[in-house]
């Protein structure tokens, strides 16, 4: 899979999931680290991988755009900021949630559950 790890996320997340075998980079490997969010989603979504992020505002953008790429995983306040513990969430529970990203979905990994949303958002 690819992925495109966001700035609240640490780059050793990224890098836990190259050693998977994984395409994924850091934005910080893009000199994006400042970039809005917008840019990031249009990044993503162009190279065609999916965001891991621990900001809110890319459900929102997401639900703004009403599109059903890219897929996004978003890490929720009350899940642990410990790269090693974010890394190991991802890999444990990737299998399963391979084919809610592959169709377009936004995940939200809380500290005691995982919720998925289909992309579009429609309200």
């Amino acid at each position: 899979m690819r992925f495109l790890v966001d700035n609240p996320i640490s780059p050793k997340v990224a890098e836990a999931l190259r050693n998977l075998g994984h395409d994924a980079v850091h934005v910080q490997d893009y000199r994006m680290q400042c970039d809005s969010d917008v840019r990031i989603v249009d990044r993503a979504h162009q190279e065609q991988r999916i965001v891991i992020t621990a900001d809110t505002d890319f459900g929102l953008i997401m639900a703004q755009r009403k599109t059903r790429k890219p897929s996004v995983i978003l890490f929720h306040h009350s899940f642990s900021h410990r790269p090693s513990d974010q890394a190991d969430a991802l890999i444990e529970n990737l299998t399963q949630l391979t084919s809610a990203l592959e169709q377009g979905s936004l995940i939200v990994i809380e500290s005691r559950r995982i919720r998925i949303r289909s992309l579009p958002i429609l309200t």
